[in-house]
């Protein structure tokens, strides 16, 4: 039998993260592109100023009917006509409301790109708002809600954020608004929203893809060019404050057989020099199967499926006004939630009496920049990683730079980062499970006060 050659690899191509062209059009919108020859399908991100800290007060999840009603019609369409004409190109339209902004994304065919970027004008510079949908729109969030309240994840997430910061800031509510304050929402405060925050010239579009032959200045120009809005200057953010004094909050889930597990405390955001350390020692704690939470969580003790570490952006501002999310997050039967815990804390302790290991070290670096060009292969993946850093204020070579340091950092760094970003007792720890079978288990470990809610 004659079998085909084994194929070699090739020698290894030097990779850096795509760098995007910066120019502005006449009416005030801010423009990144970036050709990606071979990327037919081209994905444009717009970044709209209209954080969820703006939402008027007792209409929280505001900017989320707006978002999605963005594509229900405009004064050319119907929602049904508009839904028909992005079929007719091809394109997707999706937008969604997060706390640095709106974010508007649309992916199309090369050759159907000023149609599709005729259509994203329309959207965005004339949408109908239309009494009926927007009704819609409100019940079909009314009917999310008690399905999200259901998810022990979710719930853990909204008990987290509730607690962590202050009622009076508007990231201690959900992000989509609560059933009080949805049914406060109308078509007249949806229409007040978008005219009180959305304009080009707080904007700022990107689009990434192969763009041979594509004349994209005049095709900006002829499309998202015709928005016109009013003059406004950069928005001053709030700072994000929180308590992260240790303690312990159980949601009472009665007969559930696991634990939802999510402890967390706000860290610096990515203009902080730590950020890459504290990626890099993150990653190692509980970024993948290797790391030390798994090996001791899953692999030698068999009380998970997997435990995750990570630090998630809540708002970056070169101001100073950011803030990011430090959380370990996983679930475990009900009889080993104090175990799994103490377990946890445990290697929390050693961590920091130990440190990592230059193994350890070297196996994230690989992890997180030797997969970095498989990351990014598709435009969308591009485009959205530049949008992120436009809302949160970071240079257009960010990413690239980030890639270089993360690399260099060292094993004493990166312990020293994850060691402070991951105080065993400043971190609120949330348990979605049952309450009459974790509370004691949960009170000896000695964490913290422990306060059950339903």
């Amino acid at each position: 039998m004659t079998f085909h050659p084994k194929p070699e690899a090739g020698p290894a191509r030097p990779w850096d993260f795509p760098a995007p062209e910066r120019s502005a059009l006449d009416n005030g919108l801010t423009v990144l592109h970036c050709h990606r020859p071979g990327q037919k399908v081209v994905a444009v991100e717009v970044s709209l100023d209209a954080p969820l800290y703006a939402e008027p007060e007792g209409l929280d999840g505001v900017a989320t009917i707006m978002a999605r009603a963005l594509s229900e019609g405009t004064d050319k369409h119907t929602a049904e006509e508009f839904a028909a004409e992005l079929e007719r190109c091809g394109a997707t339209l999706d937008a969604h409301a997060d706390h640095p902004g709106v974010r508007v994304s649309l992916e199309v065919p090369a050759s159907r790109l000023e149609r599709g970027l005729g259509l994203l004008a329309d959207a965005l510079r004339a949408p109908a708002f239309p009494d009926d949908e927007i009704e819609r729109l409100v019940a079909n969030r009314l009917d999310e809600i008690p399905h999200e309240l259901a998810n022990p994840v979710r719930r853990a997430a909204v008990a987290l954020y509730a607690d962590l910061f202050d009622a009076d800031q508007r990231i201690s509510r959900p992000r989509q608004g609560s059933e009080e304050t949805v049914r406060r929402i109308d078509a007249d405060a949806v229409r007040a929203f978008y005219a009180t925050h959305v304009r080009p010239s707080t904007a700022t579009v990107v689009v990434v893809g192969d763009l041979t032959g594509v004349g994209l200045e005049g095709v900006l120009g002829s499309t998202l060019g015709e928005w016109t809005g009013d003059q406004a200057k950069p928005r001053s953010h709030p700072a994000i404050s929180a308590d992260d004094t240790g303690r312990v909050i159980v949601v009472d889930r009665p007969g559930a057989v696991q634990t939802q597990l999510l402890m967390g405390r706000i860290g610096s955001d990515r203009h902080d020099p730590v950020w890459p350390a504290q990626v890099l020692g993150t990653y190692c704690l509980g970024g993948t199967l290797t790391s030390r939470l798994d090996r001791v969580l899953r692999e030698e003790k068999g009380y998970t499926y997997g435990v995750r570490a990570f630090g998630q952006v809540l708002r970056s501002s070169a101001d100073g006004g950011g803030a990011s999310m430090l959380a370990i997050s996983g679930s475990v039967a009900t009889e080993v939630t104090g175990p799994a815990l103490a377990d946890l804390w445990q290697v929390l302790r050693t961590l920091a009496e130990e440190g990592l290991t230059d193994d350890e070290r070297e196996v994230a670096v690989q992890n997180l920049v030797g997969v970095a060009p498989l990351k990014f292969e598709t435009a969308a993946a591009v485009a959205g990683t530049l949008a992120d850093q436009v809302e949160q204020e970071l240079p257009d070579d960010y990413q690239a730079q980030l890639y270089a340091r993360l690399a260099d950092v060292g094993t004493v760094e990166a312990t020293a980062a994850v060691v402070r970003a991951f105080p065993p007792d400043r971190l609120v720890s949330v348990l979605v499970g049952d309450a009459s079978a974790i509370v004691e288990p949960v009170k000896e470990l000695g964490i913290g006060p422990v306060t059950v809610v339903n």
